[in-house]
């Protein structure tokens, strides 16, 4: 069995492309690629506070990428 097929801990809601997978197809790093993972969920799991997090990984990347312009 394939990781897209199980489960680990909790419900699964079913997206139509597996976030993970959208992650790796684009070359996002950890900062975007757990942005990404925030916003795909939001409306289905962690409401507003998923959209905070989405935000602080956001804030997290423009930092390291005004550190690294600087």
């Amino acid at each position: 069995m394939s990781a897209n097929e199980t489960q680990v801990g909790g419900t699964h809601y079913k997206m139509a492309y597996e976030t993970w997978d959208v992650i790796n197809a684009w070359g996002l790093g950890y900062f975007d690629g757990n942005a990404v993972k925030y916003l795909s969920r939001w409306r289905n799991k962690g409401g507003v506070q998923d959209l905070r997090k989405a935000a602080h990984y956001i804030q997290k990347l423009i930092e390291l990428e005004e550190s690294r312009a600087a």
